[in-house]
């Protein structure tokens, strides 16, 4: 991001800076070996192209008052894209089936839908639902986060870099601020998966003159609107 700003940097020094000022130094993960597992396993079932695999799953937090609210998030594992973050009080498979029919609308229907086995994600409703608009279901084994890795990864930067500075005095205030966060994920923070790239950066296009009897003028950049949900 600092060299997207002009800034002429290299790791070592930003490294040094961000412990000086007693900020957290991202660690080097040791190797690990494969894990050979079931087919529901992000082992086995890796994403192999836009709208392949999606997964997801809630993450809680507290307002202010001390009232717990749950978020759904749904993310590609392809793209990295976090389609949605659904935030409310209570979230029940009645929720889920609602989020997803509107997602299916606006993106298609994925190949495979990975999740954990939570009361919500096996309710018989929506596995029946699923199953009926023509996609399956990738549960993860009990007790075994690891397998929804690309969600669990989602998870830890929203609460690191979002819900553990943040204050929330309300349940509105929440929804929109977390929604700024997901837009800026999606569209500005780089990704070190993707190249440095974000999963789905803004697109200016030409727009259109329209008909005119005068002078042309030059087209005007506009920026092409993003599916999102309300």
């Amino acid at each position: 991001m600092l060299r997207d700003a002009g800034w002429v940097v290299n790791v070592k020094r930003v490294e040094r800076i961000w412990r000086r000022e007693g900020l957290k130094v991202p660690q080097k993960q040791p190797k690990r070996g494969r894990l050979w597992l079931n087919d529901g396993s992000c082992i086995r079932l890796r994403p192999e192209y836009p709208n392949h695999v999606w997964s997801y799953d809630f993450v809680e937090d507290r307002t202010h008052d001390g009232k717990k609210y749950r978020m759904l998030n749904i993310i590609d594992e392809f793209t990295r894209e976090c389609l949605t973050i659904r935030v409310n009080r209570k979230l029940r498979s009645t929720d889920v089936i609602d989020v997803l029919s509107d997602l299916f609308i606006l993106r298609g229907i994925p190949g495979h839908i990975r999740s954990d086995n939570g009361p919500e994600f096996v309710a018989k409703a929506l596995r029946e639902w699923i199953a009926a608009v023509g996609t399956k279901t990738a549960y993860i084994e009990p007790g075994s986060p690891w397998e929804n890795a690309y969600c669990e990864s989602f998870n830890s930067k929203l609460r690191d870099e979002l819900l553990n500075g943040e204050i929330f005095y309300t349940l509105q205030e929440a929804k929109v601020i977390i929604e700024s966060w997901r837009r800026h994920y999606n569209t500005v923070r780089p990704h070190s998966s993707l190249g440095y790239r974000p999963p789905a950066p803004e697109v200016f296009m030409p727009a259109r003159p329209a008909p005119q009897s005068g002078p042309a003028t030059p087209d005007a950049l506009t920026l092409a609107p993003h599916p999102t949900l309300n």
